[in-house]
């Protein structure tokens, strides 16, 4: 499967012989005789993509895989040949080709600093799209220590390269943080595959098949990441982005891990500030309580915050609120308790519906937020029968399993619940449906249908269309009413689909 030695004589064999002959053999073919019977077809893209990469005359093609397929034969001649060295070189091959016809620059400027011979061993987007534009410079294949040494480098490279790595800088005036769920939800994102980002996020087993790849991602993300911006939207005039922290739900569950996700929302938060948005909604665990007191921690820290932090808890918990079938006299309260569960808690008891907790410590926490009488409508479970549960994190299957038939199981977590019954309806996380003027919403947001956003990242929105000049985060909870005017106002629906 692997042989050391093999995957060694075909690196040194790509970077001697392969790069050498590629250079001198597209050089020629630059030549008016060659290029205006051959080459001018590759070259008819000046603004190249992807696909770009492999379209050639056939003459070309045949040359091209002579060349690659030299350095695999001479293995297998050798008797150092492995499987894996095959499929490392062909993807090797692959990933490059396309990368340098991508057309927007994916290297980071760090690792050319890290590592300043690299420049000369791999090429960029950047310094191939020259090619394209220039014809008569920069014709290496990957490694462009041959233009280096035959004097054929573009002497813009490092300038274009310097310009698109910074690219032109656009301020939002919201942004959203967020962060990647499990191992295999990055490939959902929107920088991930378009095919599966424009559904639900959803597990399915040919997945486990790019597991080693998500691996590989998590591993060197924990180490050397930063936070990476998603999506870019726009409603009107106001200017949207969704950026995303490089962790995953189970690291945010790891205690010595908080203080390095904190400094990754501060970091964020900072940055934001200095771009001057407006508002930052914190999505997700990037808010939780025991990691930054729903991110009170930040103000305490930068009082002098000019952007506003939301955490979404008013918005969220009127959505399911107005989630509730009309006529309901009593729902039950299961799961972790939450912020968004105590203000909903508080509003139902104010309208007169009793509210049942099954834990004594339950019912002392949401009595502590309760004012004036409304506490008498919050009681212990007893013999009550609850067609109505709003659920939380922590929900055990053997909890559902005591719901009566046609319960609703309505969360006001970040996260859905399992479904563990059929005869039983699950509502989706709170989220509302997004105006058809709100533009770029190709993807989907974690499970969420399409064109359907998360109450706490709606909320954010909300509060920079208003202009209201007042965080929401700690234990603030914004007029739950006039949050809930001002989303339907803006073009903002109520989303109840059930799964």
């Amino acid at each position: 499967m692997w042989r050391t030695d093999g995957a060694v004589m075909m690196a040194l064999l790509h970077m001697g012989p392969i790069e050498f002959l590629y250079y001198w053999f597209h050089r020629a073919l630059h030549h008016h005789f060659l290029y205006s019977r051959y080459h001018s077809h590759h070259h008819s893209s000046i603004v190249t993509e992807p696909i770009t990469s492999v379209i050639h005359p056939f003459a070309e093609h045949i040359v091209y895989y002579s060349l690659f397929l030299s350095p695999i034969l001479s293995t297998i001649f050798t008797g150092t040949c492995s499987l894996l060295a095959i499929v490392a070189y062909i993807g090797y091959i692959d990933f490059m080709n396309n990368m340098g016809h991508c057309n927007f620059e994916m290297i980071p400027n760090w690792l050319f600093r890290a590592f300043p011979p690299l420049k000369y061993l791999m090429y960029t987007p950047s310094f191939h799209s020259l090619h394209h534009t220039q014809f008569r410079t920069n014709y290496s294949l990957f490694m462009p220590f041959y233009d280096y040494i035959y004097n054929t480098m573009d002497k813009s490279s490092d300038e274009l390269y310097k310009r698109s790595v910074k690219g032109n800088e656009e301020t939002p005036d919201v942004v959203h943080l967020t962060h990647p769920t499990t191992l295999q939800s990055i490939y959902y994102l929107r920088v991930g595959l378009a095919s599966l980002a424009a559904k639900p996020y959803d597990f399915n087993w040919y997945m486990l098949l790019m597991w080693p790849l998500a691996w590989v991602s998590m591993v060197l993300t924990w180490f050397y990441g930063s936070s990476f911006t998603v999506e870019r939207n726009k409603l009107g005039k106001l200017k949207m982005q969704t950026w995303a922290i490089p962790r995953y739900n189970f690291q945010y569950r790891i205690s010595r891990e908080r203080k390095a996700i904190n400094d990754f929302v501060e970091k964020s938060i900072l940055e934001a500030d200095r771009k001057g948005v407006k508002v930052l909604s914190l999505g997700l665990l990037n808010q939780a309580k025991e990691l930054n007191g729903s991110g009170e921690l930040f103000l305490q820290k930068y009082p002098t915050l000019k952007l506003k932090l939301v955490d979404g808890t008013s918005l969220a918990a009127t959505v399911v609120l107005n989630s509730i079938p009309p006529e309901t006299k009593q729902v039950l309260f299961k799961g972790q308790l939450s912020k968004v569960a105590r203000a909903a808690a508080q509003q139902l008891c104010k309208r007169g519906v009793q509210v049942f907790v099954t834990h004594k410590h339950e019912l002392c926490e949401l009595e502590s937020y309760m004012s004036g009488n409304t506490g008498t409508h919050l009681s212990l479970l007893g013999e009550s029968i609850c067609q109505v549960w709003l659920i939380g994190e922590g929900l055990e299957d053997s909890e559902q399993r005591q719901a009566p038939k046609g319960t609703h199981f309505i969360p006001f977590s970040q996260f859905p619940p399992k479904k563990v019954r059929n005869d039983c309806l699950y509502y989706i996380t709170p989220a509302m449906k997004i105006p058809k003027t709100l533009e770029n919403m190709h993807s989907c947001e974690n499970w969420l249908p399409r064109r359907v956003m998360s109450a706490w990242r709606v909320a954010g929105i909300v509060h920079a269309l208003v202009g209201w000049n007042e965080h929401e985060c700690g234990e603030t909870v914004l007029d739950m009413e006039k949050m809930w005017s001002a989303a339907l106002h803006h073009g903002f629906q109520l989303q109840l689909p059930k799964y």
